[in-house]
């Protein structure tokens, strides 16, 4: 069993002007694991995040979804993991990936940031790559057959094929977390990589 997972942090821009682009996948499924266990988010100016206290089996779980721009995310996962006196490792990450598919999510641990702004800053906050991260795939533009540029593609909504293809993705998330919460990855991984019943 590895270390169990004690804090999560969700990606996105705050605002109500970005709450439904495709960037802002993190903070959605930062919402729907606080809904998952029962927490409620509150917002904590000293951690610039948004903060949902859970517990999971008697175990405290700290769910963020910080309050700066996404370039600034290591700020508020850097106090949080101070705070808490918790490991990278520890950490999970949830963010949107241009590289997957509408629906493809990937869990890895440590690598590159891959020009990912929040990824980036929280690297050089905890002064390692060694935390986990959730990809959500939202699609490139290339790959969708839009015209449109990146930049200009995340800050969008996705189109509605593609949500319930984000959302049935996000689902699979929710169901490993147990797992994750647990430490033990093995099976978290079986759980999403699983193949869809129909």
């Amino acid at each position: 069993m590895s270390e169990p997972i004690r804090l999560i942090v969700g990606l996105g821009n705050p605002g109500p002007e970005y709450e439904t682009t495709r960037h802002n996948a993190g903070f959605w499924l930062a919402d729907q694991l606080a809904d998952d266990l029962h927490a409620t988010f509150n917002l904590e100016k000293s951690f610039f995040s948004w903060v949902a206290k859970a517990r999971f089996e008697g175990e405290n779980v700290i769910i963020a979804k910080p309050i700066t721009f996404m370039n600034k995310s290591g700020q508020a996962a850097g106090a949080l993991m101070r705070f808490y006196k918790l490991k990278p490792e520890q950490v999970l990450v949830l963010h949107d990936e241009l590289d997957l598919l509408p629906g493809q999510v990937k869990m890895k641990k440590g690598g590159g940031h891959a020009g990912h702004n929040g990824l980036r800053d929280i690297q050089s906050a905890f002064g390692t790559p060694d935390f986990w991260r959730l990809r959500l795939g939202i699609g490139h533009p290339r790959t969708l057959g839009l015209a449109q540029q990146v930049v200009n593609f995340v800050l969008h909504t996705p189109r509605n094929e593609e949500l319930r293809e984000i959302e049935d993705g996000m689902n699979r998330c929710r169901v490993m977390m147990p797992a994750l919460l647990r430490g033990d990855f093995e099976q978290a991984t079986r759980q999403l990589y699983a193949p869809q019943k129909a």
